[in-house]
């Protein structure tokens, strides 16, 4: 992760399929940010956070800003590593820091920012307290 005070909190496991690639067997680049949610799901699933138990609770995640250097390509039938980290922590937002790997070999690197939101009001607000003083209790993040 391209953020040196980041650390790899989750890793998660994607295999591409047929339906990841396009016609010359390589993903395409939009299914990237697609592993790179799953691998921010299972970071906070880790954790203890369901999902669809925030959603009830009326607190949902909405990207704000991405980047991402598209290093080398994943092909069909690759097994990839997503690896999630944290780089950032505010009140009402968070920034992760991502790579993708396949083996040892970097395939992409990205920083996401997610807000916390309202998801009936589509506004921002505080996420959870709990959710807070675990992530940062986390080594080497800035807050």
């Amino acid at each position: 992760m391209n953020d040196a005070a980041s650390t790899t909190v989750a890793a998660l496991q994607v295999r591409v399929y047929y339906e990841d690639t396009d016609a010359a067997g390589i993903v395409y680049y939009a299914n990237y940010f697609r592993f790179l949610e799953r691998g921010r799901t299972e970071f906070l699933r880790e954790m203890g956070h369901d999902q669809n138990v925030l959603m009830k609770e009326g607190i949902a995640f909405a990207v704000r800003a991405a980047s991402a250097d598209f290093l080398k390509a994943a092909r069909l039938d690759d097994l990839l590593t997503v690896e999630t980290g944290i780089a950032g922590l505010g009140r009402a937002q968070l920034t992760f820091v991502q790579r993708i790997r396949r083996d040892h070999e970097l395939l992409l690197d990205a920083k996401i920012r997610i807000a916390c939101i309202d998801p009936a009001a589509g506004r921002p607000i505080r996420m959870p307290r709990i959710l807070h003083e675990q992530l940062s209790a986390l080594p080497g993040l800035s807050q």
